[in-house]
């Protein structure tokens, strides 16, 4: 099918292909879960030998996870399951932590990642005045240098967006300058209003001979592109590829999905936040409600960070090296100093978790307010207690959630949490028009972070992420701006609402808890 065919068709047989490959994974999985469980039984019901050696393994493997560093929430969530299931339990942890394509994987990365240090080095002398005028802001960019290759950048402007929408229609002029190159990452892309129109500007610029490469990841193979999109960009000009497509083959890596949003363009501007290549993100499609999300716009020297942080995931799984120096940021890229800007990544392969500390450096840190807008709240003991003490120590900490969830299982498990949460003095709002897709903290009026980071597992513990932490930049004022026009339009929940949810949500949500840091 051509790109002409397929705008044609829309979703009706894109759709049956999506769905029948979808179909085909699945059934792979199943099968294989079956052969797991079949083996299983005739394990424990004729080997008592083989399945008492099992036990063994099993108690070995509890000591193992309980001594073992890491989040205590991630222990006991695989406890559980080996304590029922002592021999599948034991053997799904142990081929989860010798996956061998997870490790390579994280190998590959760290090789880019040390390929790429040489073009991102620190720049000390904006290190040295962001700690003169803030020593906490001073390490937290210290510990984002040391630990994440990420410097901390003066000569930038930025723009925050409210909404999609405005997003969306800077960026398709962003790429319509383009000269030189256009990246673009995206985890979820569908077709649709938004996808087209960006479509017709990369075809036009591959014409003019600019560089395109388009990644996004595999998961939307079952859901929204047919397997075959790639080579439809190919034929086009289009270098496309997905992160880690999904095949009929069970394996633990398919966990880390590549949740990022990243558009690149000349080295001169980037774009990244909560945005997706899908027209519900621009409200052109109503799927729950009004749909608010936030992004923003780089430009200036801190759009070199989001150069290599995209070229580093595209390079993972290209057999010949990259010429990194043809994508050094253009020596005239620089914009007048607004503050200090942090892009930063987020790997889950790693002994890092530059998200969750990145937030909660800045909820540990508030003197006056901490502001924030996410999707999903599933929080490990860490988190909560960071949360909790705030509101103690008189910290007002507000958290906007969705009024329409776009997941009921996620948002029965959110409310587990607010009970608590309320019981500490910490506020919590629904936007009642819709969904609220932005991830988004605001604090103090003087940073902010906007990025793909939610409040949940999943962000922390098991995807790649990116974001941008704002300090002393004008933009902050906006971000606060646009949490109390939020606000304006939400339902505040108090600890009498809480109790009033339907009892079988209330288990529902408590049962789920026990295994959401596997989720």
């Amino acid at each position: 099918m051509s790109m002409g065919e397929m705008k044609g068709a829309k979703f009706g047989k894109i759709k049956r292909v999506i769905y029948g490959r979808t179909v085909m994974i699945l059934l792979g999985f199943v099968a294989q879960l079956a052969a797991l469980a079949v083996g299983y039984l005739l394990l424990r019901n004729y080997n008592g030998w083989f399945y008492a050696l099992f036990l063994v393994v099993s108690s070995c493997a509890v000591i193992y996870i309980y001594n073992a560093s890491g989040n205590p929430d991630m222990k006991l969530a695989w406890m559980f399951p080996i304590a029922i299931f002592p021999i599948f339990g034991a053997v799904c942890y142990c081929t989860i932590i010798m996956e061998p394509g997870t490790k390579a994987l994280y190998g590959r990365l760290q090789k880019l990642s040390e390929s790429t240090r040489k073009y991102v080095q620190p720049r000390l002398e904006s290190q040295k005045r962001l700690r003169a005028q803030s020593p906490h802001m001073g390490q937290l960019a210290y510990y984002l240098q040391s630990r994440d290759n990420s410097p901390v950048y003066e000569d930038t402007q930025v723009k925050y967006y409210q909404l999609g929408d405005l997003q969306y229609t800077d960026m398709l002029e962003e790429l319509k300058k383009a000269q030189k190159y256009i990246f673009i990452e995206f985890f979820i892309v569908s077709w649709g209003q938004m996808l087209e129109s960006v479509l017709e500007i990369l075809k036009e610029k591959v014409k003019q001979g600019v560089e395109v490469r388009f990644m996004y990841d595999g998961t939307n193979v079952l859901w929204n592109l047919p397997n075959y999109f790639p080579q439809l960009m190919e034929e086009e000009g289009i270098k496309c590829k997905m992160f880690s497509p999904i095949k009929p083959i069970f394996s633990t890596h398919y966990n880390n999905r590549d949740h990022r949003k990243i558009v690149v363009i000349d080295g001169r501007t980037a774009f990244t936040g909560g945005i997706n290549l899908a027209d519900e993100y621009i409200n052109a499609k109503v799927r729950f409600g009004h749909w608010k999300d936030t992004g923003i716009m780089i430009k200036g020297a801190a759009v070199e960070r989001f150069i290599y942080m995209f070229l580093e995931m595209w390079d993972e799984s290209e057999p010949e090296p990259e010429d990194y120096e043809r994508y050094r940021l253009p020596a005239d890229a620089l914009q007048p100093r607004d503050g200090y800007v942090i892009p930063y990544s987020v790997c889950p392969l790693g002994p890092e978790r530059v998200g969750k500390q990145v937030y909660l450096d800045i909820i540990n840190t508030a003197h006056t307010y901490v502001h924030i807008m996410t999707p999903y709240l599933i929080l490990d003991y860490q988190m909560i207690m960071a949360l909790t003490y705030a509101a103690k120590r008189g910290v007002e900490v507000i958290i906007i959630m969705p009024h329409v969830p776009d997941k009921k299982y996620a948002f029965v498990l959110a409310k587990t949490y607010y009970d608590q949460l309320l019981e500490a003095g910490v506020r919590i709002f629904e936007y009642e028009p819709g969904f609220v897709h932005a991830k988004v903290f605001v604090s103090d009026w003087t940073k902010a972070v906007v990025g793909t980071v939610n409040m949940d597992y999943r962000s922390f513990y098991h995807h790649f992420e990116c974001g941008l932490i704002l300090y002393q930049n004008t933009q902050v004022e906006i971000i606060e701006r646009d949490v109390q026009d939020t606000l304006g339009k939400c339902i505040e929940i108090r600890q009498e609402d809480y109790k009033k949810q339907k009892l079988g949500d209330r288990i529902l949500g408590r049962i789920m808890r026990i295994v959401a840091p596997l989720m």
